[in-house]
């Protein structure tokens, strides 16, 4: 179980969950690109899980290339098959998937969720739980473009409805439509930091 984090006093800090795949979609890396540049316009930092190929290697060297920090953290077993973004700022190396998560989300004000596969997963419904269990407050926005976490979208309505969940799980997190939506819900959530 992680400790209890809350926002960093320093410039605003977003964590990127999204797959370390491109996807058959090209708007799937037109999301992650438009992403990466949003947050070096507003010079914000991102904190991503390190690799260089799909979504998220997109969206690391689109936010470099518009100026913003990056923080990427890996676990050492996967740098042979994510590969390591040769140019980051920062750069931490975990042991396990556990550290990485955990390091990633105390060094963030607010996590984006592109579409990804099951890593992507894995790391939405752990900081959902976190959410959940009041660990932290954090703004969680799920990116649902094209409609890719539709069927996500669903199986959290049905959780709660079949009750193993409370319906206020669904007020943790926040569906957009497009990256433009992110930034908005951003701004305003975040417009104190």
């Amino acid at each position: 179980m992680p400790e209890s984090f809350d926002v960093s006093p320093m410039i605003c800090s977003i964590c990127v969950y999204c797959g370390s795949r491109p996807g058959v979609t090209p708007v799937y890396m037109a999301a992650a690109q438009a992403l990466g540049e949003g947050l070096g316009a507003r010079s914000w930092r991102l904190i991503y899980g390190a690799g260089d190929r799909g979504l998220m290697g997109e969206v690391s060297a689109a936010a470099q290339r518009s100026g913003a920090r990056t923080l990427g953290v890996i676990p050492q077993h996967l740098i042979p098959v994510e590969g390591v973004q040769s140019d980051l700022q920062d750069l931490i190396i975990t042991e396990t998937m556990h550290e990485r998560k955990k390091v990633m989300a105390m060094n963030s004000d607010g996590m984006v969720v592109l579409p990804g596969g099951a890593g992507t997963l894995d790391e939405f419904f752990e900081i959902l739980t976190w959410a959940q269990l009041g660990l932290h407050a954090k703004p969680i926005v799920l990116a649902n473009i094209a409609g890719f976490w539709d069927p996500l979208v669903n199986l959290l309505n049905r959780v709660c409805s079949e009750k193993f969940a409370e319906p206020s799980l669904l007020k943790l997190l926040t569906i957009v439509p497009t990256v433009q939506d992110v930034f908005e819900h951003l701004e305003t959530t975040l417009k104190d930091k």
